[in-house]
């Protein structure tokens, strides 16, 4: 009784009127009431009224039931932009974009003028897609409709522009621009640091203060971007800074941000600091660690946290796990990544990216041929994936296998980019195949029309100076036509040290020191070189640079897999419970290899010592005492996989060939180049490498 009496007065009373239809329908919060109101406006004729349909189609469509909207919405008499806009509007709430685009392409054709809404919310849609042609064909309109300079336009303008990386056509846009709020800044901060250009994001942010616009976190986490991709720390610093003394809400998108900045800068202790006091955390802040510790090499700390993430009850997302497939890959284990890679197919999608991921960690824990297996299983593969199978098959030793993929590659329909070539010129250095490098050198520029980088000349110039044929590399050299960076006189003392070759060494050696590097490896190979050419002056002066610039020489260590678990060593390192054992094992097989031949090769030990000294340290280095822990812990025949962070040196390497055949097992050493497949007395490199 009660509700055909408020039925007979809103009859009566309200209905009348349109004007008062809206606040009724922003009440109703039910399908029932909804469909009351819609029964009066059939009885009392305004179903035929354009401003009131607007308000049932938005009604329908906000208790989320779009069907009813859209039933409406197709039997109304006459549709004006009240109405097109509400049931746009509602596809674009529950992020159906096309369906958005397939009714503002309607309305045009039925002769509707779109209005701001309208436009706004297609080029949000148009963003959602990344379809630029769409977007930039609805900006176009609206500037004929005299939407130029609307804020809510021009700023769905840069958003789309921004997403789609075209930030050189998003500031035309902000600098036509009247009126800019504090989302146009947003959005122009944010473009320039997600498209790499991190410098300008920072100028954008100056500019925006110059102009007295307060930044609010949403900026910060732009400008944090910018500062990780900058490795500035001092103005990341200043960011939090900011965030503490304005009081901003540091919810878990900022927090993460300051996470990420910290991990990137190498700032592991800062990172951690923030996350721990994270009052609420989610799956990215736990992968923006992870990915952290895995970029700055610390693998252990990495794959600790992607279990601790795990304990506390989060799902490991796709950065994660790729993050954890590259601690694997550091350190080499194989066991720990063949997990990860079960968890992938029975939990997500296996798409390109973990794809590839998995199939560089296969390579680069030696197993080569799982590595093709997976490569040859993926249904869709992009040029990283073809780059990654090429580089594995380099890094191995197999420059022909290397060039006979990327000649599959050709028959593909993906064109070989400037990555593919520096994988296979590199393939090439490896492998010694000097003359192939230089034919697809010069087809790479005259076929492909890649233009040759510094990378490129890098691997060019390694190729032949390892080669022996440093006059060449020179020559190659003079050729570049941009000035020849560090890289590239690195790669030719390198191949001067392998080959002897003094006089060019020295030049080269000058030439490097003159670069100031900021790498204590490259002042260790100018040192050997003027070892080798006993110039100890100049190895006092180079070894006091070091000293001076405070850098600290990183120790060699060598990492074995044995049952499972992981076991490192150092040089000289008597720590080890085993070591006495694996003194024993090396002293004998010393004795062993003398019998067939073996030499100790002491010119690679550059100190100025005694012959008995330098032998006794190369038994000592870290890849020996690794080789003699898993052949002492694993059964007779097993592989044994060594991973080394620097290179292995000249003599462990001759004396690895000499142990597998004692031994006859195989062992594979991974050092910071590539990989040394040893057995039966031979090493896959052919002594070259």
């Amino acid at each position: 009784m009660e509700l055909r009496k408020s039925a007979s007065y809103t009859y009566m009373h309200f209905i009348p009127c349109p004007n008062r239809l809206r606040p009724l329908l922003l009440a109703c919060k039910d399908k029932a009431s909804i469909s009351k109101t819609h029964a009066l406006m059939l009885l009392t004729g305004l179903f035929k009224h354009g401003s009131s349909n607007g308000g049932l189609i938005a009604s329908y469509a906000n208790i989320g039931d779009i069907k009813s909207a859209r039933k409406v919405f197709d039997v109304l008499p006459q549709r004006g932009v009240g109405a097109w806009n509400a049931m746009i509007i509602a596809y674009s709430r529950i992020e159906y974009p096309v369906e958005v685009l397939n009714l503002y392409r309607q309305m045009i054709l039925e002769g509707v003028r779109p209005d701001s809404s309208t436009f706004t919310v297609a080029l949000k849609a148009c963003t959602r897609l990344l379809d630029l042609k769409t977007g930039e064909e609805i900006w176009r309109r609206a500037m004929d409709c005299g939407f130029e300079f609307d804020v809510f336009v021009g700023s769905s303008v840069l958003n789309l522009y921004a997403k789609c990386g075209k930030m050189d056509e998003a500031i035309v846009v902000f600098d036509r621009m009247l009126r800019r709020d504090l989302v146009c800044w947003t959005t122009m901060i944010s473009g320039f640091a997600q498209s790499g250009r991190p410098i300008e994001a920072v100028d954008m942010y100056r500019r925006m203060q110059k102009e007295g616009m307060e930044g609010d976190g949403v900026v910060m986490v732009g400008l944090t971007q910018a500062c990780a991709n900058l490795g500035d720390l001092k103005l990341g610093l200043s960011v939090h800074g900011y965030l503490i003394r304005k009081d901003l809400p540091m919810d878990v998108v900022v927090q993460t941000s300051l996470v990420d900045m910290y991990a990137k800068n190498g700032h592991l202790k800062l990172a951690c600091h923030v996350f721990k006091n994270m009052p609420c955390k989610n799956v990215i802040s736990w992968g923006a660690l992870i990915s952290g510790f895995a970029q700055n090499g610390f693998a252990g700390n990495a794959l600790d946290l992607l279990v601790e993430m795990q304990v506390c009850g989060y799902r490991p997302d796709l950065v994660s796990l790729v993050s954890a497939l590259l601690a694997c890959t550091q350190v080499g284990f194989l066991k720990l990544g063949k997990s990860i890679h079960g968890y992938i197919v029975r939990r997500l999608d296996f798409d390109r990216v973990l794809g590839t991921a998995v199939i560089d960690m296969y390579s680069k824990c030696g197993a080569l041929s799982w590595a093709r297996t997976l490569f040859d299983q993926m249904n869709s593969k992009d040029s990283v994936s073809w780059n990654a199978m090429i580089t594995s098959y380099g890094i191995h030793g197999h420059g022909k296998e290397a060039l006979s993929l990327f000649l599959e590659m050709t028959k593909t329909n993906l064109k070989p980019d400037h990555a593919t070539f520096s994988s296979l010129l590199s393939a090439f250095s490896h492998s010694g195949l000097v003359e192939e490098g230089q034919y697809w050198f010069n087809r790479m520029v005259s076929e492909y029309k890649v233009p040759p980088t510094e990378k490129h000349y890098v691997c060019m110039v390694d190729l032949l100076a390892r080669a022996g044929r440093v006059e060449e590399a020179c020559e190659l050299i003079d050729s570049m036509n941009a000035e020849s960076g560090l890289a590239v006189w690195v790669a030719l003392l390198a191949g001067c040290c392998k080959n002897g070759k003094l006089l060019i060494g020295e030049m080269a050696a000058k030439k490097v020191l003159e670069l100031n590097p900021d790498d204590l490896g490259i002042y260790s190979l100018v040192s050997n070189y003027y070892a080798k050419a006993r110039k100890w002056d100049d190895v006092a002066s180079v070894r006091k640079i070091m000293k001076n610039t405070g850098m600290k020489k990183v120790p060699g260590y060598s990492v074995v897999e044995v049952k499972g678990k992981l076991h490192a060593f150092l040089m000289e390192d008597k720590s080890h419970h085993q070591y006495e054992n694996m003194m024993q094992l090396l002293d004998k097989l010393d004795h062993e290899m003398r019998a067939i031949g073996y030499v100790p090769k002491t010119e690679f030990v550059l100190h100025s010592l005694d012959e008995e000294v330098k032998e006794k340290m190369l038994c000592n280095h870290s890849e020996r005492l690794a080789i003699a822990f898993g052949l002492l812990n694993t059964g007779p025949g097993t592989r044994l996989l060594i991973i080394k962070n620097l290179r292995v040196c000249g003599d462990c390497h001759e004396a690895t060939k000499f142990i597998t055949k004692i031994v006859n097992r195989e062992i594979v050493v991974r050092d910071v180049k590539r990989f040394h497949h040893f057995k039966n007395g031979i090493c896959s490199c052919g002594d070259y490498w």
